[in-house]
C-alpha cells in the first residue's frame, strides 16, 4: 500500500506534504511532487494537510486519476540513485505537458 499524488497538485504544490512525511518519501518537481512508493510507509501524515486534496491511498484513487500512480512510480525511476531533496527535477513527460493549472 502507498499514496500517490495526483493532478490537483500540478502548479500548486503547497509542499505541506514534505514537511509531515517521517520518512521524507516525497521529491519535487518542476510543476509538481511526487511520492516514492518503494520508500512510502503507508503513515497517511501526508494526505491530511494537502490543501488540494491531491493526495489518495492507491487504493482509493478515483478511475480518472489511476495513471497517476504510474506517473509517479516512473517519475521516481527516472531520477533514479540520485533523488535528493535537495534538487527541484523536471517533471514526468505527463506533467510536463500539462495544461496549466487555473491556479
Amino acid at each position: 500500500m502507498t499514496f500517490v499524488i495526483v493532478s490537483d497538485c500540478i502548479d500548486s504544490k503547497d509542499r505541506s506534504c514534505l514537511a509531515q512525511c517521517p520518512v521524507e518519501c516525497i521529491y519535487e518537481g518542476e510543476r509538481m511532487v511526487y511520492i516514492d512508493p518503494d520508500e512510502c510507509i503507508d503513515c497517511g501524515a501526508c494526505a491530511p494537510v494537502c490543501p488540494q486534496g491531491a493526495i489518495f491511498r492507491d487504493d482509493e484513487l478515483p478511475e480518472p486519476l489511476k495513471g497517476f500512480e504510474a506517473i509517479n512510480r516512473e517519475f521516481i525511476e527516472a531520477v533514479g540513485d540520485e533523488l535528493s531533496h535537495d534538487i527541484v527535477y523536471p517533471d514526468h513527460p505527463s506533467v510536463a505537458g500539462a495544461p496549466p493549472s487555473a491556479c
